[in-house]
C-alpha cells in the first residue's frame, strides 16, 4: 500500500468536500441577498408611499393654517354649518339596494 497516494486522495477528497460545502453556502447567502434586496425595493416603495401621502398632508395642513377659504370649505362640508341667508337642501335616498 503506498501511503502517498492514500494521504493525496484523502486531502483531495477533503478539498472537494469543502468546495461543495462552500458552494452551497454561497449559493444560500446569494437566494437570502436576492430575498433581502427584494424586501428593501418593497420597503423603499412603501416609504415613498408614505412620504408623498405625507407631503400631501403637510400641504393640506398648511392650507387649513394659512388660508381662511379652505377652513370655511372644511366647516360646510364636514359640519354642514351655512351662513345667514343660506339653505341647505338634504334629499334621502329613496331607492332600495
Amino acid at each position: 500500500m503506498n501511503w502517498h497516494k492514500v494521504i493525496s486522495g484523502m486531502f483531495v477528497a477533503l478539498f472537494l468536500a469543502v468546495a461543495v460545502w462552500a458552494g452551497i453556502f454561497f449559493l444560500q447567502m446569494h437566494r437570502d441577498l436576492s430575498v433581502l434586496r427584494a424586501q428593501e425595493a418593497a420597503n423603499q416603495r412603501r416609504l415613498n408611499e408614505a412620504q408623498a401621502k405625507l407631503d400631501s398632508q403637510q400641504k393640506y395642513l398648511d392650507e387649513l393654517r394659512h388660508d381662511p377659504e379652505v377652513v370655511e370649505a372644511v366647516i360646510r362640508r364636514k359640519l354642514g354649518y351655512i351662513r345667514g341667508q343660506e339653505f341647505i337642501f338634504r334629499f334621502e335616498d329613496t331607492r332600495k339596494p
